[in-house]
């Protein structure tokens, strides 16, 4: 081998690259100092005899030292450790070879198969979209669920939450959408959630077709860092197919779990708890995550579905509110329709599109409403209905929603392995109401 060989490698790498030691560690956080550094900057933490290495994030800066959150587990680690600056930073590698694969937020494979290289790398932190760049959203995103394309239809670049208690269907209806959507590039993000779903949301709800799917996880071990940047890492693959001209299916499991990571790095820094012990952080980190979905000009789009957990079905609850005010359309789930065994179990009454009317012709509009109506006056009069207080031909409303209750009640029933083309939907609406 020419020794041009060796010298042009030795001239790649840095043979005595600047290091700084670890001075305090408690259970969260790493004290550290002996290095120049910046607020965001990812080090790597190397044990003395080298055999454990793990990464971190600055946190925080004083005069003589820095305080870094590590994305691991940080056992094992002792005062007097090597702290090198991470050359990477906060860069993932993406590219087609990521379709069909499981990783985690730094793109290393969680399937089990091959590392992926990645045709590019990008910055898994960037501003959301410039608001004068955003293209108008006039075209309807089809997901294959009767509910939501007939009476809370969707549109191409829409950021729409899921909101439900526990048990109540999330990831069931998260799989019929992924399934059922038209969208030719699915990034989903499993955040916070027990590792045991991973596989099933995979297998039962996905039916094991990851074609043109990417699932980025980080599971409820994982540390606060791994799950807050994961959904970060999600959003950027998105982008990076939706800078390509392609419309993406954006879904997230869940912006709850996200929360309580943020939760619990910005108490662990001394930010002060407000509601529910959310400090202020949290609220300011939703619209920068949320914000980066949607359809720019001359490229693709990000349509995006974000689930939130309700805690005792309480939908004032500090997140679910801070969503609902960020996103462009909810879908609320209720625990009474489960009761009377209609799944996928959302409450039309409680739901809302705010871009439906300007992705749906003048007939939809009008066949919607009525559905919706129809099915608000037999919910106020069930009482009286069930105890036979009402006599026929006091309401012709009333007696109209009555006679096309059981039609009612089959539209918005749909099992999880059905997928409704969105004019059948669409047919079978105006067939009921006319």
């Amino acid at each position: 081998m020419p020794l041009s060989h060796f010298k042009a490698k030795l001239k790649q790498g840095n043979l005595s690259p600047k290091f700084g030691t670890i001075k305090k560690i408690s259970s969260t956080n790493i004290e550290a100092q002996g290095l120049r550094v910046s607020i965001g900057d990812i080090v790597k933490l190397v044990s003395l005899d080298g055999k454990k290495e793990e990464l971190g994030m600055v946190t925080e800066i004083d005069q003589y030292s820095f305080f870094i959150s590590p994305f691991g587990f940080i056992e094992g680690f002792k005062s007097g450790d090597k702290v090198f600056i991470s050359e990477q930073g906060m860069m993932i590698p993406v590219g087609e070879e990521l379709l069909g694969r499981v990783v985690d937020p730094f793109i290393r494979p969680k399937d089990g198969k091959s590392p992926i290289s990645g045709s590019a790398c990008a910055p898994i932190m960037k501003p959301p979209l410039d608001a004068m760049k955003r293209g108008l959203i006039d075209e309807p995103f089809r997901v294959g669920v009767k509910t939501i394309d007939g009476l809370l239809t969707c549109g191409k670049g829409q950021k729409v939450g899921i909101f439900a208690g526990s048990g109540v269907g999330k990831s069931t209806l998260m799989g019929m959408i992924v399934r059922g959507s038209e969208a030719p590039i699915k990034v989903v993000a499993l955040i916070g959630e027990r590792g045991r779903e991973v596989p099933e949301f995979i297998q039962k709800n996905l039916g094991g077709d990851l074609s043109n799917t990417v699932i980025v996880v980080a599971t409820s071990d994982d540390s606060p860092l791994m799950r807050k940047y994961g959904a970060f890492s999600a959003m950027s693959i998105a982008e990076y197919f939706k800078n390509q001209g392609r419309d993406v299916l954006f879904m997230m499991d869940s912006v709850t779990r996200f929360a309580m990571a943020q939760r619990e790095i910005g108490l662990a820094l001394g930010e002060p708890p407000t509601s529910k012990g959310y400090p202020p952080s949290v609220l300011t980190l939703l619209p920068q995550l949320m914000e980066r979905a949607g359809k720019e000009e001359g490229k693709g789009s990000i349509t995006a579905f974000f689930t939130v957990l309700v805690e005792g079905d309480d939908l004032s609850d500090p997140i679910a509110d801070q969503s609902r005010s960020i996103l462009d359309g909810h879908i609320v789930l209720s625990r009474e329709l489960t009761d009377y065994g209609i799944y996928p179990p959302i409450s039309i009454q409680n739901s809302a599109s705010r871009v439906m009317s300007d992705v749906i012709d003048k007939e939809h509009k009008l066949a919607a409403i009525k559905f919706k109506r129809l099915n608000s006056i037999l919910k106020e009069n069930e009482v009286l209905l069930r105890i036979g207080a009402y006599q026929k031909g006091n309401d012709k409303e009333l007696d109209m929603a009555i006679a096309k209750k059981e039609l009612m009640e089959q539209y918005l029933q749909q099992t999880p392995e059905e997928v409704f083309d969105f004019t059948e939907s669409i047919e079978k609406l105006k067939q009921i109401i006319k």
